[in-house]
């Protein structure tokens, strides 16, 4: 998959647990854990802004685009 969630390395650096998280920006843990896994088909934009308060950072630094290498 092209896109990688790097929630983990913002919690890491800004010291927060993914309880504390959830608690902060209102969704349920097993939701926030699908998002950080990387196995959330989508994400509203509303959760993300909250995610982004809640760590103080953009959208870019816990979604990251990687071009998948064709098989040439």
């Amino acid at each position: 998959m092209p896109l990688r969630v790097t929630l983990d390395e913002m919690l890491y650096q800004r010291r927060m647990t993914l309880t504390e998280l959830a608690d902060a920006v209102g969704i349920t843990l097993a939701n926030l854990s699908i998002l950080k896994t990387g196995k959330a088909k989508a994400v509203r934009f509303s959760t993300l802004e909250a995610i982004c308060a809640a760590l103080d950072c953009q959208p870019g630094d816990i979604l990251i685009y990687e071009r998948e290498e064709s098989a040439e």
